[in-house]
């Protein structure tokens, strides 16, 4: 395989919309691999990214590209040969700056490349270009050109030379005509005609090669084209079956995240319902702290009412107790004086005793 993948990153993928040349459509649902490729045979490197088995960039890396950093995420480049614009946005800042760092290396390595083709291009059209302007004379060079047509011969009626002749010996009555001063100027006059008229054949045989040339390569062209979309497409299947497994890797991948979100979604949806009946165990208990709230106020308030009841009987029962000390002491007293009438009545019988005993 002459192409390979250098570097590989995930992006998501975007084109400009060609209707409007302003908004952006996105080409990938989610984030797909987007690989450099380097191409040893021509010396090309390409931006290619594939989601599933469809090429949604397929762009040629040329030194007149742009990689620009709109945002810190995103970045785009515009592909003349493509006629649209890209944008890829990344999951960090991170990954854009390495991609565009790498745009700019594959992009120097491909002018550097591309330099090198044009040098080895006019190395060897130069050589082709002497070859065929030393070819190109020679073919109308026949029999007919060197010793003119029927016609000519015919209108000069002039003798050929020694040479032309195929090495006759000149007979007696050429050698008297050519002595002939008339007859030798109308001879060489035939012969710069001659040669007039060689050269513009010659001249019309060498446009008529350079017309050739330039069909050639216009041909040749045509077919490098034809050649560059067969390898391009080669590539792609290439890229499509090499990338075979890492797609089933996605998917499988792909498959048990989508199962972990369903399993996350169902667990939420379960918290949800058991929020629900939180919410619902909550306005019950704020309905209930209500009425709760609307009994503790009463009790309050009858509480308040006994407190005030209680005080009243205290107030009472402290009366009553100044009222029972009052006639403690009162009872005290009395039993005092009465102690002391009784001491004074056992003295007086005493005495009223002895007076009785005396008489």
């Amino acid at each position: 395989m002459g192409e390979q993948p250098i570097f590989s990153t995930r992006a998501h993928i975007f084109q400009i919309d060609p209707a409007t040349k302003k908004n952006w459509v996105a080409t990938s649902k989610h984030a797909v691999t987007v690989s450099y490729f380097f191409d040893s045979t021509r010396n090309v490197y390409r931006i290619i990214s594939l989601d599933g088995t469809k090429a949604v960039i397929n762009s040629t890396i040329t030194p007149n590209m742009t990689f620009t950093k709109t945002s810190q995420k995103f970045g785009q480049w515009a592909d003349s040969r493509a006629n649209t614009v890209y944008g890829l946005g990344f999951s960090s800042e991170g990954h854009l700056s390495k991609f565009a760092d790498k745009f700019v290396e594959f992009k120097e390595a491909a002018r550097l490349a591309k330099e090198k083709n044009q040098e080895k291009m006019e190395f060897t059209s130069t050589p082709s270009q002497e070859s065929t302007s030393g070819l190109a004379p020679p073919s109308p060079l026949t029999s007919e050109s060197v010793n003119g047509t029927e016609d000519e011969r015919a209108a000069t009626d002039t003798p050929q030379p020694f040479e032309a002749r195929g090495g006759e010996e000149p007979s007696h009555n050429a050698l008297v005509f050519s002595h002939s001063s008339p007859n030798v100027n109308k001879h060489w006059e035939a012969e710069l005609a001659a040669l007039k008229g060689n050269n513009a054949k010659l001249t019309a045989a060498l446009l008529e090669s350079t017309a050739n040339v330039k069909q050639w390569k216009q041909q040749l062209a045509a077919y490098q084209e034809e050649a560059e979309r067969l390898h391009r497409r080669v590539t792609e299947l290439e890229c499509v079956s090499g990338q075979t497994t890492a797609t089933r890797s996605d998917k499988t991948a792909l498959n048990r995240t989508i199962e972990e979100l369903e399993e996350a979604l169902r667990s939420k949806e379960d918290e949800l319902e058991r929020l629900k009946m939180d919410v619902q165990s909550a306005n019950q208990f704020h309905s209930q702290r209500d009425s709760l709230t609307h009994k503790l106020q009463t009790v309050e308030q009858m509480n308040q009412a006994l407190e005030a009841q209680l005080g009243e009987l205290e107030q009472r029962v402290e009366a009553d107790r100044r009222e029972r000390e009052t006639f403690r002491q009162s009872l005290r007293s009395l039993l005092q004086l009465l102690d002391g009438k009784i001491l004074e009545l056992s003295q007086l019988r005493e005495a009223l005793a002895k007076l009785l005993e005396c008489s």
